[in-house]
Protein backbone atom coordinates (compact mmCIF):
# COMPACT_ATOMS: atom_id res chain seq x y z
CA UNK A 1 0.00 0.00 0.00
CA UNK A 2 1.41 3.05 -0.47
CA UNK A 3 2.04 6.01 1.30
CA UNK A 4 -1.51 7.87 2.11
CA UNK A 5 -1.40 11.47 0.87
CA UNK A 6 -2.77 14.61 2.71
CA UNK A 7 -3.46 17.86 1.49
CA UNK A 8 -0.83 20.56 0.72
CA UNK A 9 -2.37 24.16 1.77
CA UNK A 10 0.95 25.48 0.43
CA UNK A 11 -0.06 24.63 -3.08
CA UNK A 12 -3.87 25.23 -2.32
CA UNK A 13 -4.22 21.74 -3.03
CA UNK A 14 -7.28 19.22 -1.32
CA UNK A 15 -6.83 15.53 -1.79
CA UNK A 16 -9.73 13.85 -3.34
CA UNK A 17 -11.76 11.28 -2.39
CA UNK A 18 -9.56 8.58 -4.20
CA UNK A 19 -6.38 9.62 -1.58
CA UNK A 20 -4.70 10.22 -5.44
CA UNK A 21 -5.84 13.42 -7.03
CA UNK A 22 -6.47 16.43 -5.47
CA UNK A 23 -8.88 19.73 -6.33
CA UNK A 24 -7.43 23.34 -6.80
CA UNK A 25 -9.68 26.19 -6.43
CA UNK A 26 -8.45 29.44 -8.67
CA UNK A 27 -8.83 32.68 -6.39
CA UNK A 28 -11.72 34.15 -8.47
CA UNK A 29 -12.67 37.71 -6.50
CA UNK A 30 -16.85 38.14 -6.33
CA UNK A 31 -17.10 35.04 -9.02
CA UNK A 32 -16.36 37.78 -11.26
CA UNK A 33 -14.95 36.45 -13.96
CA UNK A 34 -13.85 37.73 -17.89
CA UNK A 35 -14.00 35.90 -21.23
CA UNK A 36 -9.81 35.59 -20.94
CA UNK A 37 -9.84 33.35 -17.81
CA UNK A 38 -12.66 31.26 -18.66
CA UNK A 39 -11.14 30.31 -21.72
CA UNK A 40 -7.48 29.94 -19.50
CA UNK A 41 -9.24 27.57 -17.11
CA UNK A 42 -10.99 25.66 -20.32
CA UNK A 43 -7.37 25.11 -21.52
CA UNK A 44 -5.79 23.43 -18.33
CA UNK A 45 -9.03 21.45 -17.64
CA UNK A 46 -8.22 19.66 -21.14
CA UNK A 47 -4.44 20.27 -21.14
CA UNK A 48 -4.53 18.03 -17.70
CA UNK A 49 -6.94 16.07 -18.17
CA UNK A 50 -8.34 17.47 -15.15
CA UNK A 51 -11.55 14.80 -14.43
CA UNK A 52 -14.21 17.87 -14.15
CA UNK A 53 -15.17 21.23 -12.93
CA UNK A 54 -17.81 22.69 -11.05
CA UNK A 55 -18.51 26.25 -9.68
CA UNK A 56 -18.91 26.11 -5.71
CA UNK A 57 -21.58 27.84 -3.49
CA UNK A 58 -18.85 30.78 -2.82
CA UNK A 59 -18.51 31.75 -6.12
CA UNK A 60 -15.40 29.77 -7.49
CA UNK A 61 -14.69 27.29 -10.26
CA UNK A 62 -13.21 24.07 -8.64
CA UNK A 63 -11.02 21.94 -10.60
CA UNK A 64 -11.17 18.04 -9.58
CA UNK A 65 -8.88 15.50 -10.16
CA UNK A 66 -5.79 16.98 -10.62
CA UNK A 67 -2.40 14.57 -10.10
CA UNK A 68 -0.24 15.67 -7.79
CA UNK A 69 2.86 15.65 -10.73
CA UNK A 70 0.80 18.82 -12.07
CA UNK A 71 -0.21 20.86 -9.04
CA UNK A 72 2.90 22.73 -9.84
CA UNK A 73 2.55 23.20 -13.72
CA UNK A 74 -1.43 24.13 -13.28
CA UNK A 75 -1.07 26.91 -11.31
CA UNK A 76 2.07 28.48 -13.54
CA UNK A 77 -0.29 28.27 -16.73
CA UNK A 78 -3.77 29.63 -14.88
CA UNK A 79 -1.43 32.22 -13.32
CA UNK A 80 -3.89 32.82 -10.91
CA UNK A 81 -3.98 32.97 -6.92
CA UNK A 82 -5.47 29.81 -4.58
CA UNK A 83 -8.78 31.11 -3.78
CA UNK A 84 -9.93 27.48 -1.62
CA UNK A 85 -8.68 28.95 1.44
CA UNK A 86 -9.59 26.74 4.59
CA UNK A 87 -8.94 26.73 8.13
CA UNK A 88 -9.23 29.82 10.40
CA UNK A 89 -9.37 32.65 8.41
CA UNK A 90 -11.64 35.65 7.05
CA UNK A 91 -12.77 33.55 3.58
CA UNK A 92 -13.65 35.00 -0.10
CA UNK A 93 -16.25 37.55 0.55
CA UNK A 94 -19.59 36.61 -1.49
CA UNK A 95 -21.86 38.62 -2.73
CA UNK A 96 -24.77 38.98 -5.29
CA UNK A 97 -24.78 41.88 -8.38
CA UNK A 98 -26.37 44.54 -6.21
CA UNK A 99 -27.69 47.10 -8.38
CA UNK A 100 -24.93 47.12 -10.67
CA UNK A 101 -27.30 44.75 -12.77
CA UNK A 102 -30.29 43.80 -10.16
CA UNK A 103 -33.64 46.00 -10.56
CA UNK A 104 -34.36 44.72 -7.03
CA UNK A 105 -30.59 45.91 -5.58
CA UNK A 106 -31.06 48.80 -3.20
CA UNK A 107 -27.20 49.04 -3.34
CA UNK A 108 -23.81 48.48 -4.74
CA UNK A 109 -22.92 44.70 -3.73
CA UNK A 110 -19.91 44.38 -5.85
CA UNK A 111 -18.09 47.98 -4.98
CA UNK A 112 -18.53 46.79 -1.41
CA UNK A 113 -17.79 43.40 -1.68
CA UNK A 114 -14.49 43.47 -3.55
CA UNK A 115 -13.34 46.14 -0.85
CA UNK A 116 -14.46 44.09 2.01
CA UNK A 117 -12.71 40.96 0.13
CA UNK A 118 -9.01 42.92 -0.16
CA UNK A 119 -9.21 44.32 3.16
CA UNK A 120 -9.97 41.13 5.08
CA UNK A 121 -9.98 37.86 3.42
CA UNK A 122 -7.17 35.44 4.94
CA UNK A 123 -6.86 37.67 8.07
CA UNK A 124 -6.54 34.98 10.95
CA UNK A 125 -9.38 34.65 12.86
CA UNK A 126 -10.37 31.85 15.95
CA UNK A 127 -12.74 29.95 13.72
CA UNK A 128 -13.47 30.39 9.80
CA UNK A 129 -15.45 33.85 9.31
CA UNK A 130 -17.87 34.16 6.62
CA UNK A 131 -18.94 37.27 4.61
CA UNK A 132 -21.46 37.90 2.39
CA UNK A 133 -23.57 40.85 0.99
CA UNK A 134 -27.08 41.04 -0.38
CA UNK A 135 -28.19 44.10 -2.10
CA UNK A 136 -31.51 43.70 -0.78
CA UNK A 137 -34.04 41.79 1.79
CA UNK A 138 -34.32 39.17 -0.83
CA UNK A 139 -30.84 37.78 0.88
CA UNK A 140 -29.58 35.94 -2.71
CA UNK A 141 -26.16 35.78 -1.25
CA UNK A 142 -27.80 34.44 2.12
CA UNK A 143 -26.42 37.37 4.12
CA UNK A 144 -28.79 35.98 6.88
CA UNK A 145 -27.23 32.80 7.56
CA UNK A 146 -23.65 34.29 7.56
CA UNK A 147 -20.92 35.09 10.41
CA UNK A 148 -21.27 38.98 9.13
CA UNK A 149 -23.94 39.18 6.57
CA UNK A 150 -24.66 42.93 4.96
CA UNK A 151 -28.34 42.94 3.41
CA UNK A 152 -28.99 46.72 1.44
CA UNK A 153 -31.91 48.56 2.20
CA UNK A 154 -32.65 52.21 0.45
CA UNK A 155 -30.97 54.06 3.46
CA UNK A 156 -27.70 51.97 3.60
CA UNK A 157 -27.00 48.91 5.30
CA UNK A 158 -27.93 46.68 7.89
CA UNK A 159 -25.43 44.93 9.50
CA UNK A 160 -26.05 41.32 10.92
CA UNK A 161 -23.64 39.20 13.26
CA UNK A 162 -23.40 35.59 13.92
CA UNK A 163 -24.82 33.24 11.33
CA UNK A 164 -24.40 30.05 10.27
CA UNK A 165 -25.57 27.06 7.83
CA UNK A 166 -25.31 23.44 8.29
CA UNK A 167 -27.44 21.40 10.85
CA UNK A 168 -27.92 23.86 13.61
CA UNK A 169 -29.12 26.62 11.42
CA UNK A 170 -28.83 30.02 12.89
CA UNK A 171 -30.13 33.63 11.96
CA UNK A 172 -27.62 36.28 12.32
CA UNK A 173 -28.57 39.22 15.10
CA UNK A 174 -29.18 42.56 13.61
CA UNK A 175 -26.16 44.37 15.06
CA UNK A 176 -25.96 48.14 13.50
CA UNK A 177 -28.85 49.45 10.02
CA UNK A 178 -28.64 52.23 7.80
CA UNK A 179 -24.41 51.80 7.25
CA UNK A 180 -22.56 53.51 4.52
CA UNK A 181 -19.58 51.52 2.88
CA UNK A 182 -17.04 53.20 4.83
CA UNK A 183 -18.84 52.43 8.19
CA UNK A 184 -19.50 48.58 6.86
CA UNK A 185 -15.43 48.34 6.91
CA UNK A 186 -15.54 50.31 10.07
CA UNK A 187 -17.60 47.85 11.66
CA UNK A 188 -16.17 45.15 9.99
CA UNK A 189 -12.85 45.95 11.41
CA UNK A 190 -14.40 46.67 14.66
CA UNK A 191 -16.25 42.64 15.16
CA UNK A 192 -12.96 41.08 13.58
CA UNK A 193 -10.77 42.80 15.79
CA UNK A 194 -12.89 41.97 19.25
CA UNK A 195 -13.32 38.10 17.95
CA UNK A 196 -9.59 38.15 17.50
CA UNK A 197 -9.21 38.89 20.79
CA UNK A 198 -11.47 37.21 23.00
CA UNK A 199 -12.14 34.61 20.79
CA UNK A 200 -13.02 31.32 22.29
CA UNK A 201 -12.40 28.71 19.16
CA UNK A 202 -16.31 28.73 18.66
CA UNK A 203 -17.89 30.20 15.74
CA UNK A 204 -19.26 34.03 16.13
CA UNK A 205 -22.69 32.58 16.35
CA UNK A 206 -21.69 30.58 19.09
CA UNK A 207 -18.90 32.90 20.60
CA UNK A 208 -21.81 35.42 20.72
CA UNK A 209 -24.60 33.19 22.46
CA UNK A 210 -21.94 32.37 25.08
CA UNK A 211 -21.34 35.92 26.27
CA UNK A 212 -24.89 37.40 25.09
CA UNK A 213 -25.38 39.42 22.60
CA UNK A 214 -26.05 42.69 24.29
CA UNK A 215 -22.71 42.04 25.80
CA UNK A 216 -21.15 41.89 22.14
CA UNK A 217 -23.19 44.71 20.77
CA UNK A 218 -22.30 47.27 23.43
CA UNK A 219 -18.51 46.09 23.19
CA UNK A 220 -18.62 46.84 19.57
CA UNK A 221 -21.06 49.99 18.92
CA UNK A 222 -20.06 51.38 22.73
Amino acid sequence: MGVKKENIPEKGAAVQKDMETYTIIPYIPGGLVDPTTLRKIADVVEKYQVEFIKMTSEHNIALFGVKEADIDNVWNDLGMEPGGHTGKCVRAVKFCTGNTACKKGYQNTVELGLRIDETFRRMPTPRKVKISLSGCTSCCAESAVRDIGLIGTPKGWNLLVGGTCGLQVRKGDLLIKDLSDDQVIEYVGKILDYYKKNGTGKRLGRFIDIIGFNKFSGEILG
